[in-house]
């Protein structure tokens, strides 16, 4: 390994993609990828297919709020023992495996189901596999973080996203096509056996090392303060307190405690590093639909452009990241997505011209797929080891709530102001962005430097 002020050959970086931590997290991205289309765009082709009303299926996106609501029950993942699991598998893999048994049997039992006579069992069955799926996207993350050290945080994030990109292909396309040779049954119980991809992974590959839970929580000054106040009570109620104050109240205080005054600022730019494109995407497909391109156009352009720049993106971030370390290409990544939004102001100004579509989708599908590397990996950094579940989960959310809140005004701007001033001003949110970058890219204490184990 180079040393910690070393900066890796190209080579060095390169050989990164085929270290075993790695490559397990494209089987871990496919586990996680594969059950978010088959309770939100999958199922509702199915329900609508079987002529189930449009008003009640509006109702089932309300299954996705489970995704962003997850940091409520990350710290019963992060600390909580499974019976029998957490003593056989770890307390990752265990959890990891307790929420693809409940993804796949969700989607058995909706594979059982006649949508129109039971309505209901397939909410409740959707949701069981939602609950399953946000169950483990905690799992993986605090797996990813601890298993590999912050420099190939951006690698492990690239072939993730790989992984995760083929599971919502094969639950998509994938599905859509038994369904059409077959049934709507057999496609849901088809994407049940693939669950069988993450589950062997977890199976065989090893738990990341960690303290035991009591060693942690004994270090925890608030938790040693907290059993010298609790002594006479009865001993579950000192355990239940200890627990609580380690895994709810310990992994908030650790990181204002780590950060001090800088913890306010580097929430506010875990808020807004994504804003500018996320407050865009839902005006994306409006304009392309407006400019005169056709459904078919759009998607085979977005399919086999914005796919494989998405990817290409991810790939290239992790091995820059490898390369010159996390602060430089954190910047890098905030300008990109910052500036391809400017190509959507062309392509409004263009009309219907392919080249400038086609421009436009490489761009940021390949700025898009970089920063989000090159971001997970700064927010694994931010992470510590103690409370990755917590933390990550905070973390993740309230990266993506701005963007989408802004979102929903998208069409009241482009109303106003035509969709050239609407990507413009998209663009101009990411300064903030860009400024808060190039100050953390400066300050050692908060990125790894190149090549630093």
């Amino acid at each position: 390994m180079p040393t910690p002020s070393a900066q890796r050959s190209w080579r060095d970086a390169l050989s990164i993609y085929l270290q075993a931590p790695v490559l397990t997290m494209l089987f871990l991205g496919f586990s996680a990828g594969l059950p978010f289309l088959l309770v939100f765009s999958t199922l509702s082709a199915w329900l609508r297919s079987d002529g189930v009303e449009v008003a009640a299926i509006g109702f089932f996106a309300w299954i996705g709020i489970l995704y962003s609501i997850k940091f409520f029950w990350a710290p019963v993942v992060d600390r909580l023992a499974l019976p029998g699991l957490t003593r056989a598998l770890g307390q990752r893999r265990g959890w990891m495996l307790l929420a693809q048994l409940a993804i796949a049997a969700g989607l058995v039992g909706l594979s059982s189901l006649d949508p129109v006579g039971h309505l209901p069992l397939v909410a409740a069955c959707a949701l069981l596999v939602a609950f399953g799926s946000a169950t483990q996207d905690i799992a993986i993350d605090a797996f990813r973080i601890e298993s590999a050290p912050d420099d190939m945080q951006a690698a492990m994030a690239s072939t993730y996203i790989i992984g995760y990109r083929g599971g919502l292909i094969a639950a998509g396309a994938g599905a859509l096509y038994v369904a059409s040779l077959v049934s709507w049954q057999a496609a849901y119980l088809s994407m049940a056996a693939l669950v069988g991809v993450g589950v062997v992974t977890v199976l065989v590959r090893p738990e990341p090392a960690r303290l035991a839970l009591t060693t942690q929580l004994i270090h925890e000054p608030r938790v040693r303060a907290f059993l010298r106040a609790s002594r006479g009570r009865a001993a579950w109620q000192r355990r239940l307190g200890a627990w609580a104050i380690g895994a709810v109240v310990c992994p908030f205080t650790d990181f204002f405690t780590r950060h001090r005054r800088k913890a306010l600022w580097l929430l506010v730019f875990v808020a807004v590093f994504r804003i500018s494109d996320l407050a865009m995407a839902s005006m994306a497909n409006p304009l392309y639909i407006d400019l005169g391109f056709s459904l078919a156009t759009i998607a085979n352009v977005t399919n086999v452009f914005g796919i494989a720049m998405s990817i290409g993106g991810g790939l290239l971030g992790g091995l820059l990241v490898a390369r010159y370390g996390i602060g430089p290409i954190l910047v890098l990544g905030a300008a990109a997505t910052a500036l391809t939004n400017l190509l959507f102001v062309a392509l409004s100004m263009a009309g219907d011209n392919l080249a400038m579509l086609v421009t436009t989708i490489v761009g940021d599908n390949l700025s898009n797929g970089l920063a989000s590397a090159v971001f997970i990996a700064f927010l694994s950094s931010l992470t510590s080891r103690a409370y990755t579940a917590t933390q990550y989960a905070l973390f993740s959310s309230l990266m993506t709530l701005p963007g989408k809140f802004l979102s929903g005004f998208g069409g009241l701007m482009v109303a106003g102001q035509g969709y050239a001033g609407f990507f413009l001003l998209a663009s101009a949110l990411g300064l903030p962005a860009i400024a808060l970058a190039i100050w953390i890219s400066r300050d050692r204490s908060l990125v790894p430097a190149a090549g630093a184990a």
